[in-house]
C-alpha cells in the first residue's frame, strides 16, 4: 500500500524556518519523483519543489527560489523540505504527493495532475 507521510509542519514567525519530512512507503521510492505541493485558504493546489529521487533533479516555483531546499534521502524514502525566510504568504496546508501511475514523470516538471498519491497534508502558518 502507498502511503506519504508527512511532517513538521508547525506555526512560525516571519523569518523564521521549518523543515518539513515525506516519509514514503509501498513503492520502490529511487523510481519515482516527490513533490511538495501547497494550498492556501480560497487558493488552488500549487507546486512548490519536486525531486528526483534517481538523479536529484529538482524543481522550485519562482516565489520559494533561494529560500526553500528539497532533499532526499534514499536510504530513509524520505524527503525533506527545508523552508527558510519565511513569509506569511507561505502559509498553507502542505502536501507531499508521488506519481505512481507513471514512474517517468520527472522531478523537474512538479505538474500537479502528474501526481496521483497524495499524503495527509501538514499546517504551515507563517505569522507577521
Amino acid at each position: 500500500e502507498v502511503q506519504l507521510v508527512e511532517s513538521g509542519g508547525g506555526l512560525v514567525q516571519a523569518g523564521g524556518s521549518l523543515r518539513l519530512s515525506c516519509a514514503a512507503s509501498g513503492f520502490t521510492f529511487d523510481d519515482y519523483a516527490i513533490g511538495w505541493f501547497r494550498q492556501a485558504p480560497g487558493k488552488e493546489r500549487e507546486g512548490v519543489s519536486c525531486i528526483s529521487s534517481s538523479d536529484g533533479s529538482t524543481y522550485y516555483a519562482d516565489s520559494v527560489k533561494g529560500r526553500f531546499t528539497i532533499s532526499s534521502d534514499n536510504a530513509k524514502n524520505t524527503v525533506y523540505l527545508q523552508m527558510n525566510s519565511l513569509k506569511p504568504e507561505d502559509t498553507a496546508v502542505y502536501y507531499c504527493a508521488a506519481p505512481i501511475a507513471d514512474p517517468s514523470y520527472h522531478g523537474s516538471s512538479c505538474l500537479l495532475y502528474e501526481y496521483d498519491y497524495w499524503g495527509q497534508g501538514t499546517q504551515v502558518t507563517v505569522s507577521s
